[in-house]
């Protein structure tokens, strides 16, 4: 499946994804800009390595987490994109990690 934003409108922000740059809206949620440019995956669990992607997007299912600004287990969908933000996929459980 194919993410889109609605608007076209101009970007106001960039954010840094697993070291690539991302241009994002002016209030949009860190998952929404990752799924607007085809992330494959946010993050994996911890047991069996599954890949993860937002499943709600409000906060309730917690397969959006990643990184962001080097703390762990942030909820991309509930996280707004702000200027050089650094955004990392998050690898298991990240806070258990050596974090």
């Amino acid at each position: 499946m194919k993410f889109r934003r609605l608007s076209q409108a101009p970007s106001t922000a960039t954010i840094v994804f697993d070291g690539q740059a991302i241009s994002c809206q002016a209030g949009e949620s860190v998952a929404a800009a990752l799924l607007a440019v085809g992330v494959d995956h946010f993050r994996t669990t911890p047991v069996s390595g599954a890949l993860r992607l937002p499943f709600c997007m409000i906060g309730n299912c917690f397969d959006c987490l990643v990184e962001i600004d080097g703390r762990s287990d942030r909820q991309a969908c509930l996280s707004i994109v702000a200027d050089g933000m650094i955004v990392r996929s998050q690898s298991g459980t990240g806070r258990w990690e050596g974090k």
